[in-house]
């Protein structure tokens, strides 16, 4: 009991930070003074929106309400049918917005063609649109798993999976598809762009390289290359980060799936550990985005201390404002 309420703890602490670091990184991102394309800047806006329903809805109103809020409004069975549905959408739109992002930077990197045409900021809004109506339509099957516990008067309690959802072969393939399509599709797509972008990096540097020096006779800094940089450590902070922290879990599904592993109930057990890790791991990757931010983005930082005095300095210009009032 005491490890199910140290979880628990936990996932509140997941929640709390992912609300707070992922709000702070809307109102910053939404101000437009980081220094980052529009097309960029609406990729990162969503990605942070999808993070924060993320840490909402999975820790907090499925797990930790289930312990702390058994007897509330959460457990009526349309309301945490609904909630069971925005966990899985809100984790889906999030892992594919990550996808989508690492693809739109690919393309400015390795299509000089296709680059005019499809890093705008238009082009990113149809995207982001896509990827969230296709991952809520994906999803909407998951309502129709559940049943009441309880049913009393025309009062429904709880929601339970139905015992058909592991025995039926429907459910079965449904359930497989979507372990497929989060993570571990996005988990090896991430890799590919990623191993793509770098050859392409390398080679473009080096010819960039030679050709500056051969015309200038020195190894000068080149401005465009700069600007590819940094774009190219936010890209990879964000991919890698998420690669690490969804590594265990991809890898657990493919494991188990394949090797047929017997579900243990034991919370001792490896299997339950490494569930548990790797639910962990996944919730926390809601959280990181903001931190990458702060590490390698010099302006967002710029804009953070700025966010961080506004309250200090209000407080002050008011404490001086009474102490200046004639009146008193």
């Amino acid at each position: 009991m005491s490890l199910i309420y140290f979880c628990a703890g936990l996932m509140s602490v997941i929640s709390l930070l992912s609300f707070t670091v992922n709000l702070l990184a809307i109102v910053i991102l939404c101000r437009g003074k980081c220094g980052l394309s529009k097309c960029i800047t609406l990729y990162l806006v969503a990605m942070a929106a999808s993070d924060l329903l993320v840490g909402i809805t999975d820790p907090f109103l499925r797990k930790t309400s289930q312990i702390y809020f058994l007897y509330s409004v959460l457990n009526f069975t349309p309301v945490c049918t609904t909630i069971y549905f925005l966990v899985f959408a809100t984790t889906a739109i999030s892992v594919w917005l990550t996808v989508a992002f690492t693809f739109d930077r690919f393309v400015a990197i390795c299509c000089e063609k296709l680059k005019t045409r499809y890093c705008t900021e238009r082009t990113a809004a149809v995207v982001i649109g896509t990827v969230i109506v296709l991952g809520c339509m994906e999803n909407v099957p998951r309502c129709f798993t559940l049943e009441p516990g309880l049913v009393f008067d025309n009062f429904v309690w709880g929601c339970y999976e139905k015992p058909a959802f592991d025995t039926s072969a429907a459910w079965i393939a449904y359930d497989v598809t979507h372990r497929v399509l989060t993570p571990c599709v996005p988990f090896f797509l991430i890799l590919l762009l990623n191993v793509l972008t770098v050859r392409r990096i390398v080679t473009t540097s080096r010819v960039r390289r030679g050709l500056r020096e051969s015309s200038n006779g020195e190894n000068d800094k080149d401005p465009e290359m700069e600007k590819r940089r940094k774009s190219i450590v936010l890209l990879f902070s964000i991919t890698g980060t998420f690669i690490l922290l969804w590594a265990t879990q991809a890898i657990f599904y493919i494991f188990t799936g394949i090797a047929k592993v017997r579900v243990d109930n034991n919370p001792t057990g490896n299997y339950h550990i490494t569930l548990i890790t790797s639910v962990f791991l996944q919730l926390l990757s809601s959280c990181t985005n903001t931190c990458i931010y702060v590490v390698t983005q010099s302006k967002f930082r710029a804009e953070l201390m700025n966010a961080i005095k506004f309250p200090v300095s209000a407080i002050r210009a008011l404490v001086r404002s009474s102490h200046s009032d004639p009146r008193r």
